[in-house]
C-alpha cells in the first residue's frame, strides 16, 4: 500500500515538472507534437524506473559513511559521498544511451523526432532530482522504485498533456508576440499554477 502511495504522490503532489520544475529544457523543446511527447516520456518512465533504485543501491553499499563494511572492518569509517553526484549521473548516463540504442533501432522516425534531446535524458535535472530526493527521503529499494516509476509518469502525463495543448494551439489566433515558445511558458505557468492549486485544496 505504502509503495501506490508513492507512485500516486510521484506522479501528482510532488510532480517534477509541476511542483519543483525540473526537466524544463526537454519539456519545452519536445512538446511540440503528442507523438515524439509520448515517446520522450516513456524513455523518462524506463530511466528513472531502472536508475533510481540502482543508485539507492550504490548509495547503500559503495556510497554513504560504513557501507563498505561489506569488504571488511577497515572499511567501517569510509565515506565516498562526495562522488555522489558522478556516480548517480554514471548510472543514468549508462541507461540512457541503453534507451538510444533501443530507441534507434526500435522506431528510428521516433529516433529522429526527438533529436538531440534523448540523448540529453542524461543531464535531465529530473532524473538526478529523483535520485537525489531518494536519498534525502531515506527511501527503502521498493520505496525508492515506486517513487522512480511515479516520478517518471507524472513527467510523461505533463508532457503529453503540454503537448496536446501546443497542437490544439495551431488552431487558434495567437499573438505574434506570444507565438511559439512564449505561449508555451505562459501555459507551463499557468498548468503549474493550477496544479498547485488543486493540490493545495485535496490536501
Amino acid at each position: 500500500m505504502e509503495a501506490i502511495n508513492i507512485i500516486i504522490r510521484g506522479a501528482f503532489i510532488d510532480n517534477m515538472v509541476f511542483a519543483y520544475f525540473l526537466g524544463m529544457c526537454s519539456f519545452l523543446a519536445v512538446s511540440k507534437k503528442v507523438s515524439t511527447a509520448l515517446g520522450l516520456g516513456a524513455a523518462v518512465i524506463f530511466v528513472l524506473t531502472i536508475t533510481v533504485p540502482m543508485n539507492w543501491l550504490l548509495q547503500e553499499y559503495v556510497l554513504r559513511e560504513g557501507a563498505l563494511t561489506w569488504l571488511g572492518a577497515d572499511f567501517a569509517t569510509v565515506d565516498l559521498t562526495f562522488l555522489q553526484f558522478i556516480m548517480f549521473i554514471a548510472i543514468i548516463a549508462a541507461m540512457v544511451q541503453l534507451v538510444e540504442m533501443v530507441v534507434e533501432k526500435v522506431s528510428p522516425s521516433l529516433y529522429g523526432a526527438l533529436g538531440i534531446f534523448l540523448p540529453l535524458i542524461a543531464v535531465n535535472c529530473s532524473i538526478l532530482g529523483g535520485s537525489l530526493f531518494m536519498v534525502q527521503r531515506d527511501y527503502t529499494i521498493i520505496e525508492a522504485t515506486s517513487f522512480g516509476f511515479g516520478s517518471g509518469v507524472g513527467f510523461f502525463l505533463a508532457i503529453v498533456a503540454l503537448a496536446a495543448i501546443r497542437e490544439k494551439l495551431k488552431y487558434s489566433n495567437v499573438p505574434d508576440g506570444l507565438k511559439g515558445l512564449g505561449i508555451t511558458m505562459f501555459i507551463t505557468g499557468l498548468m503549474g499554477i493550477a496544479f498547485k492549486a488543486f493540490i493545495g485544496m485535496t490536501l
